[in-house]
């Protein structure tokens, strides 16, 4: 049984489809959804409870705290976490019960993005590597609860890179897997920003972080290059 964590912070042009075509691949499997913000200003709140689904106010902001918020208050012992923008594939729950079978721990899928471009298709092949520098929360992250309670849950101190850094946590405590089939996200930051220079611009973050800045610093770059800079 799944418990299916969104974290949210004014997502109403997007929550009733991730909603709708989650619940549409769940597949043969009981699982609850539950939508939890961070202080939306739109009409992300009223949608998702429209759609039926358990809605969580997170007294804190930033997708960690919420994600951690979820994981409390789920039913379930397998957490599963998707982004607000992403869809799972079909029947995604009977591949990771699959994958649970064969030994893992905690996992993801493999990535691709809703907009048709070679240098998407490119970026999105390597995410079938089981390298922790390619992994990012776009792929969805599924995790049993006991073992993310024991890797400490999602560090509420970082803004940003949150996705990355608990991937080398939760590998101490089980096998990890990248499943074969892909969650499909927006790419409406690319769309945005341009493809190249929104890929430039995740590429500097990503080195920063490997390099030691603070979040703030972070932040701070992703703030002033990022048109519409929601996290």
């Amino acid at each position: 049984m799944f418990s299916i964590i969104i974290p949210t912070y004014n997502e109403a042009e997007q929550i009733a489809q991730t909603i709708s075509k989650t619940n549409e691949a769940i597949g043969k499997h009981v699982a609850e959804i539950l939508v939890v913000d961070g202080g939306s200003t739109d009409e992300t709140i009223r949608i998702a409870k429209e759609w039926g689904v358990t809605v969580v106010e997170s007294e804190h902001k930033g997708r960690s705290a919420q994600m951690n918020r979820g994981a409390a208050m789920a039913k379930h012992e397998m957490l599963y976490f998707l982004h607000a923008d992403s869809i799972p594939p079909k029947n995604f729950t009977s591949f990771i019960i699959e994958a649970y079978k064969q030994g893992a721990k905690s996992g993801s899928f493999r990535l691709q993005f809703d907009y048709d471009h070679w240098f998407l298709k490119c970026n999105a092949w390597f995410t079938r590597f089981d390298v922790n520098a390619v992994r990012f929360g776009d792929q969805s992250l599924f995790v049993l609860k006991d073992v993310f309670k024991k890797a400490g849950g999602f560090r509420e101190d970082l803004l940003m890179m949150e996705d990355q850094e608990i991937i080398h946590r939760l590998k101490k405590y089980g096998k990890f897997k990248v499943l074969n089939d892909y969650v499909i996200t927006s790419a409406r930051k690319y769309v945005d920003n341009g493809v190249y220079r929104m890929q430039g611009i995740f590429y500097r973050i990503w080195a920063m972080y490997y390099l030691g800045y603070s979040q703030q610093q972070m932040l701070q770059v992703h703030k002033k290059l990022i048109r519409k800079n929601k996290l």
